[in-house]
């Protein structure tokens, strides 16, 4: 957002405040589309990234993951169809996947995490009467899915739950990757599979679910992406694979990480042992950027002056920006540059779309949650979420 669109956020709303700039997001999130439609990949949003974006993206991805109750109720009530909905996650619970089922008579995509999820999805199926459609999770060596071996089994015996009908497999193995040579590999892995299961089987694997998990620079240091050049390499990875079927990717950092804005303002300044430390309304609750590590990385920041005198021509001080958490570790950015700041400015923290707001330890010390904006040029700014406070979770109920 330019600054003078952040001004006028300002002029409505307090800090500390989240603002996702939903025109920036539905420029990026078309042109991805535009670049992966070519080969005929669609878009899955991983909505943990962050849950106030669905509504924007209903129009712009074909599905959305879904990783706990809680996420499938935010769905819910954003009136999304279920058949756009991937069930996810290491823990399904009984209760949630009956009624999922039940409600929705079979509708959707459900992984399979484990012969144990495989045998509750055909049990609550065999209970409602319903075929569901599952995608396999290969593991990449870590909790998540099942292993290579074990994912050949459950195609290999399919018949024995006749209610799931294998619709494909789905892989993702991290975030942040900058190598195109590690998503070849794992695409020659997945590719490879499905060899296997056609010559083993006889079976076409209708569709993978791969999670790239492309790179985003967060940080002054980090080389800017051209994710034109990124989204090209990748589909001529695509194109060099045997696989035949419908490719879906699942981005969530990706696709939002570029809309946020983190809003707060300097409410001390202090000088100990010869450097400065500014205190912010806001705290390591609030930001988590991925890869910081002991705050020595410089994120991009905005310095917005408020109230008399911008600060203009005054030399750059080295300030530690600091939290509102009575924590040593409440440190986000340390020997950050800032010309004139003062105790009433803003500081904006930008990049902050994906997990940052969903990451923070927010019960910490009973801070009240940030508000949530929501911005569009054809639409007043909106309030998505108002402050709230976390005492009342935090102590016994009266």
């Amino acid at each position: 957002m330019e600054q003078q669109e952040l001004e006028a956020v300002l002029g409505q709303y307090q800090t500390p405040a989240y603002v996702f700039d939903l025109d920036a997001l539905t420029g990026r999130v078309k042109q991805i589309s535009a670049c992966l439609g070519r080969a005929g990949i669609g878009l899955c949003y991983a909505m943990k990234a962050n849950p106030f974006l669905v509504s924007a993206l209903a129009p712009l991805v074909g599905r959305f993951e879904v990783c706990s109750p809680g996420e499938f109720r935010i769905c819910e009530r954003e009136g999304l169809p279920m058949e756009r909905l991937v069930i996810s996650g290491v823990h399904k619970g009984l209760a949630d996947t009956r009624r999922m089922v039940q409600e929705y008579q079979g509708k959707g995509i459900f992984t399979i995490e484990s012969m144990q999820q495989r045998d509750l999805l055909a049990a609550c199926a065999k209970e409602a009467g319903a075929t569901l459609k599952a995608l396999v999770r290969i593991s990449s060596g870590n909790q998540f899915g099942v292993d290579y071996g074990l994912a050949k089994e459950i195609f290999r015996k399919r018949e024995e739950v006749p209610q799931l009908s294998l619709a494909g497999i789905q892989f993702y193995s991290g975030t942040q990757k900058k190598s195109l040579a590690l998503m070849e590999k794992e695409l020659q892995m997945l590719d490879g599979f499905c060899r296997e299961i056609q010559e083993e089987l006889g079976l076409q694997i209708p569709e993978i679910e791969y999670g790239p998990g492309f790179y985003v620079p967060y940080f002054q240091t980090d080389d800017e992406e051209d994710f034109e050049v990124l989204l090209e390499g990748f589909l001529a990875l695509v194109r060099r694979m045997e696989f035949s079927g419908k490719m879906t990717l699942e981005l969530g950092r990706f696709l939002a990480a570029g809309c946020g804005s983190f809003l707060t303002t300097i409410v001390d300044r202090k000088e100990n042992g010869g450097q400065v430390y500014g205190i912010v309304d806001g705290g390591i609750h609030h930001l988590n950027y991925f890869g910081q590590t002991m705050a020595m990385k410089l994120p991009h920041i905005k310095h917005i002056p408020m109230g008399d005198g911008a600060g203009h021509g005054l030399p750059e001080e080295k300030w530690n920006i600091c939290g509102s958490l009575c924590t040593t570790a409440d440190v986000i950015v340390k020997q950050f540059p800032l010309a004139g700041a003062k105790v009433g400015d803003v500081l904006v923290f930008e990049r902050v779309g994906a997990y940052s707001p969903m990451e923070g330890i927010s019960l910490f010390l009973s801070r009240d949650l940030p508000k949530v904006l929501l911005y569009s040029k054809g639409q007043d700014l909106r309030l998505a979420r108002d402050a709230q406070p976390t005492d009342v979770i935090n102590s016994v109920g009266k």
